[in-house]
């Protein structure tokens, strides 16, 4: 199955797709200009092209990149984290005196600075670690909630719900969420002489979606006159428990500013990709994930029936135009947003109406959490206030729009850097061990030591075997500059032998710089002094050159392990010496050296 991962922002962003592209981290991955907005899983390449070519704007203004394995999806999730990680470190970077600078790419240079947000952003639209979304049976999903016992059951109003949640787990050990309708939810739309929404329609839709402030929806089912949803499950309970029904502690109030910010968000996103409409907003559809982070659901942007009734909450809690003419608009979304606003702000569920009468009477402190007291400040408190009132305007025209929302909520954090989990009171989940290694050759093994002598003995005995196929020049190529080049690569090696790193660090920059002649084992030997000089995101940066000149190459995967290593990002450098020790594996299976 093929993801589209878009990168869409005309300039910055595609930066990014640029370094990916010379790095090679997408590998076989496709790129191509895009004019669109996408972010989907699984569409198919020309239904996406067709969307391309008749979009507007102008050609190239974004990339789409197709991610066609979960090697290449590893990858590039792995690249996210080390281009952030350069980001966060290139203003403390000091060259060598005398250090030329090194051969980076221009592209791949000028996207260093804002790598950290443009990939942050990707990955999150592409939903990293979600599944892609798929159709399950309904075999598979009783078997996952044990025939969909009650004992499974968390909807907040257990079996009296119409429509019943369930937790379950798939063979995988991937716990999952299902939403069971009535039979009389969602009948087959065959039956209706005039067409209407199809369940598997909606569901799809919806399944596009990818983001870590959702809860995403990962497949449904359709199955006689069965109808299921399936989605992430969250661990951590509903808004609702925390704020009604909480045995320890209430949410404080920072965390309470981080809940009202990230619904927004989430919101934001779902109208960026044309989904305006969101059923029934209420502090039950807002979900905690193990590390605490506040989600909202995604069975919320589907209808609870085929009928399009949308409410099922007590209808004080509804828009007013929704109880005139039974109709939900996006600016009804923003209304229900402002009595979750009120549910943060009471820790109770009051009447929209009740609220708003407070608020004019200037009762603002009368509106408060008592437990809060004394806790919060009363001018962000105002500002949350004064927000609310405007959401649950009577006029769906005078209400904010959610660009307003977050423009709002955003200056009001106050530990933006305290992981939710602290604040929440709930214990952080464990993080799973580094994936064991394979069995390393000397040179994994050396590697996995950080024993630079012997990295370098490697590297020194294996001399340019592997750059063999990488340079076939003509005679007319073989120019004064040239031999340059070839007598400054030869003054590097010496170097590099002789262990006089820092020269060789400049010879080989002498070498690379030129750029006629490419050369792995160059960059692989740079990599090795920057580290041996204590430079290691030079390092790592010079590892990652020659993996973009020789995909496969084991080595270049090596050096990335060493360097990330001895910039204490462990895991990374643990799946860096698997991908390598896998290719080498490769490598022998095929007879190659």
């Amino acid at each position: 199955m093929v993801e589209y991962w878009l990168i869409s922002s005309p300039g910055f962003n595609r930066r990014l797709v640029d370094v990916f592209t010379e790095i090679d981290l997408l590998g076989q991955a496709d790129v191509f200009p895009w004019d669109g907005l996408i972010c989907s899983q699984g569409s198919g390449a020309a239904g996406l092209e067709a969307r391309r070519r008749g979009s507007r704007g102008g050609p190239g203004r974004f990339r789409a990149v197709a991610v066609q394995s979960s090697l290449l999806k590893r990858r590039l999730v792995r690249a996210v984290r080390v281009l952030c990680h350069l980001g966060k470190r290139s203003k403390h970077h000091h060259k060598i005196r005398g250090d030329p600078p090194l051969s980076s790419p221009p592209s791949l240079a000028a996207a260093k600075a804002g790598a950290a947000a443009a990939v942050a952003a990707a990955a999150a639209a592409a939903g990293e670690g979600v599944p892609a979304f798929a159709e399950f049976s309904l075999t598979d999903l009783k078997s996952a909630t044990n025939n969909f016992g009650s004992d499974q059951i968390v909807s907040e109003s257990g079996e009296k719900a119409p429509n019943i949640v369930y937790k379950g787990r798939l063979k995988n050990q991937r716990w999952i969420a299902v939403k069971k309708f009535t039979q009389s939810a969602w009948p087959d739309a065959k039956q209706f002489a005039v067409g209407g929404p199809d369940f598997r329609e909606e569901a799809r839709g919806v399944g596009k979606l990818r983001h870590k402030r959702l809860a995403n929806l990962i497949g449904y089912c359709c199955d006689g006159d069965e109808r299921l949803l399936v989605a992430e499950y969250m661990p951590n309970d509903t808004l609702a428990k925390h704020l009604f029904h909480w045995e320890v502690q209430t949410i404080e109030w920072a965390m309470r500013s981080r809940v009202a910010l990230y619904i927004a968000e989430a919101l934001d996103y779902c109208s960026s990709e044309g989904l305006l409409i969101y059923h029934d907003l209420n502090a039950y559809r807002v979900l905690f994930d193990e590390n605490g982070d506040p989600r909202l659901s995604c069975f919320g942007l589907m209808k609870n029936s085929r009928d399009g009734k949308s409410y099922s909450t007590n209808l004080a809690y509804t828009p007013p135009e929704y109880l005139r003419h039974g109709r939900v608009t996006p600016e009804s979304v923003i209304f229900s947003f402002g009595t979750v606003l009120l549910d943060l702000l009471s820790g109770k569920h009051i009447p929209p109406t009740h609220a708003l009468d407070m608020i004019r009477g200037n009762n603002i402190l009368r509106l408060m959490d008592s437990h809060l007291e004394g806790k919060f400040s009363t001018e962000e408190a105002t500002a949350v206030v004064g927000l609310a009132s405007e959401c649950l305007q009577y006029e769906p025209r005078e209400r904010p729009d959610v660009k307003k929302l977050i423009s709002t909520l955003m200056p009001l954090q106050t530990k933006p850097d305290v992981p939710s989990h602290v604040m929440l009171g709930i214990s952080k989940p464990e993080e799973p061990p580094p994936s064991p290694p394979r069995m390393l050759s000397p040179m994994g093994d050396a590697c996995q030591r950080m024993d630079l002598t012997s990295i370098h003995q490697i590297l020194v005995m294996t001399h340019y075997r592997d750059d063999e196929g990488t340079n076939e020049l003509s005679f007319q190529e073989w120019t004064q500059q040239m031999r340059d080049m070839l007598e400054a690569r030869k003054r590097g090696d010496l170097a590099f032998r002789d262990k006089d790193f820092i020269t060789a660090i400049e010879c080989y920059s002498q070498f690379v710089n030129v750029g006629t002649m490419i050369s792995p084992t160059v960059y692989a030997r740079r990599s090795l002094c920057n580290l041996l000089v204590d430079q290691p995101d030079a390092a790592l940066r010079d590892a990652m050159q020659a993996q973009c000149i020789f995909p496969d190459w084991p080595t270049a995967f090596y050096m990335q392990a060493a360097a990330l290593s001895k910039l204490n990002m462990l895991k990374d450098a643990a799946d860096m010496l698997n991908e390598a020790a896998a290719l080498e594996e490769k490598r022998q299976h095929r007879g190659g050296k």
